[in-house]
């Protein structure tokens, strides 16, 4: 197999890995029945919530792995971590087979946690490696991928486990340990040789992009749909793995046209003085190695990362902005029922398909509008996405069921886009040789913040529920997160002001990007 088929076949792995790798994000659909299978308080159950994001302070773990390991190895241990964490959890929690105390329950959690930023290092890795010049686009079209996990594992367990709320929860533990792991066996063969950036036309990978961004938009649209529209779950389900199959198309399509074209050159005469195929390589090697370093500020070691006063600032950004989207995706569950919604199912679904396109965007405008002059950098796109997420947490202060679906719908979009704008950014200031433990280090702000802001939130719904007089430690009303989105809104107001701030110190390295 040719290196340019191998990386296209490698992006299509990934991109498979990435929508079955973001088992987190269905936590939401079962997190109440999750809170009667272990009669918890909502405290202990924003603490497992927290378990989960907590798995990503030794993320960086994987990141050093990938540097001594074969990339094949780092995804099947993020694969087998899950299996353990998640598979556990349903053999006690479900099955009954033994029992687990609550902090045993959390570690499985932690690991399972641990085990998304595994897979993520891999499939982060080999984006960027297979395509330097357009790391960007190839790193935002996988990520875009993650936010549809939340809306596969809902389909999954709405075909398979849907005859009540209870059978519906033990199958999201079932599929959370099983699907990611599969998905890694089946995917790390296209991942044994290391997919290099290589020397191909312009007019290849452009067309290669195009299709794939078609294929993606119509993923997302099809998401969308059928998370708002009535479908059958079967149909719905098979609709998501045709659209999954699809990107095949590519790199069959690149095979197909070096096969004709290895032909053509059979029947031709050869001139004796064609440059041999290695000075060839060499030359490509030399025209890639000065490409690799466009659009790196610095390289800088993970050791180093601390005594730079621009990590501290984005640590900050990614505090208070996209650990705060998170920490609401966690309670969304109990935020639907605090406000009388039981469609909780249908907003899990719609934030993650909403992600899906949020997560695809900055790839699309990179992609098209990077020549532009009025190309925004990455810090300003991040604060433009916070000041949305902002008003969208002032919207959720209006008692209706539309605000509350219009507000997800919004607060996916830009946490998805933060998300797949923060990979780039890291990259940007602080280089690709070390990004797999750097980027590592960065989100792990999210425990911190998902511990602190999500006990925020467990307290006031308890002082609302105290207030109700319930004994049962179950809130109703809009009271009980209505003082929690003013505090996360002025969080991602600060966010917001430290992404200006990051902008305003490296303005002119982003302005010769450009």
């Amino acid at each position: 197999m040719s290196p340019n088929v191998l990386r296209w076949f490698s992006l299509v792995a990934i991109l498979w890995l990435q929508s079955i790798n973001g088992t987190n994000l269905s936590f939401p659909a079962y997190s109440s029945q999750l809170k009667e299978f272990l009669s918890i308080s909502q405290f202990k159950l924003n603490y497992l919530s927290f378990a989960s994001d907590a798995g990503k302070v030794l993320g960086f773990i994987s990141g050093i792995a990938a540097v001594y390991l074969p990339l094949p190895l780092v995804l099947l241990a993020g694969g087998s971590l899950g299996f353990a964490g998640y598979g556990l959890q349903y053999l006690c929690i479900v099955k009954k087979m033994f029992t687990l105390s609550f902090y045993q329950i959390w570690g499985l959690s932690f690991l399972a946690g641990n085990s998304i930023c595994w897979i993520n290092t891999a499939c982060y890795i080999v984006a960027i490696n297979s395509f330097p010049v357009n790391r960007q686009v190839a790193v935002g079209i996988t990520a875009s991928y993650q936010g549809l996990s939340g809306k596969i594992y809902t389909d999954m367990v709405q075909t398979f486990f849907y005859s009540s709320q209870r059978e519906a929860a033990s199958g999201y533990l079932l599929l959370n340990s099983l699907v990611p792991l599969v998905g890694c066996l089946v995917t790390a063969p296209m991942l044994m040789r290391e997919a290099k950036a290589t020397s191909s036309s312009s007019w290849d990978i452009n067309v290669g992009f195009i299709v794939l961004f078609v294929v993606t938009i119509a993923t997302g649209i099809y998401a969308v749909a059928t998370s708002l529209l009535t479908a059958p779950a079967v149909l719905v389900l098979v609709g998501i793995v045709l659209f999954l199959l699809a990107p095949l198309a590519i790199p069959v399509g690149v095979g197909v046209k070096e096969l004709v074209s290895a032909r053509r050159s059979q029947q031709k005469v050869h001139d004796l003085e064609v440059p041999s195929e290695e000075d060839q390589n060499k030359e490509e090697e030399e025209e890639f190695d000065e490409k690799v370093i466009v659009g790196v500020k610095e390289e800088v070691e993970w050791t180093k990362l601390c005594k730079k006063l621009d990590f501290w600032i984005y640590f900050g950004l990614y505090l208070f902005g996209p650990t705060v989207g998170l920490v609401f995706m966690n309670n969304l569950g109990q935020i639907a029922e605090s406000r009388g919604c039981a469609a909780t199912t249908s907003l899990v679904a719609l934030s993650s398909s909403f992600g899906f396109f949020g997560r695809l965007l900055p790839s699309l405008l990179d992609y098209f509008l990077s020549r532009n002059k009025y190309m925004p950098s990455s810090p300003v796109s991040m604060a433009v996405s916070l000041v949305a997420m902002v008003a969208s947490f002032l919207v959720l202060l209006i008692d209706s069921d539309i605000a509350l679906y219009t507000s997800t719908a919004i607060i996916g979009v830009f946490l998805g886009a933060l998300t797949s704008l923060s990979v780039t950014m890291t990259a940007e200031l602080f280089g690709t040789k070390h990004f797999g433990v750097n980027h590592n280090i960065v989100v792990g702000s999210i425990p911190i913040g998902s511990f602190g802001f999500g006990l925020f939130a467990a307290k006031v719904y308890r002082d609302g529920a105290a207030f109700d007089g319930r004994f049962d430690g179950k809130c109703y009303g809009m009271y009980c997160f209505q003082t929690t989105f003013i505090f996360w809104g002025t969080l991602c107001s600060i966010a917001a002001v430290l992404a200006a701030v990051l902008y305003l110190r490296n303005r002119k390295f982003f302005s010769s990007t450009r």
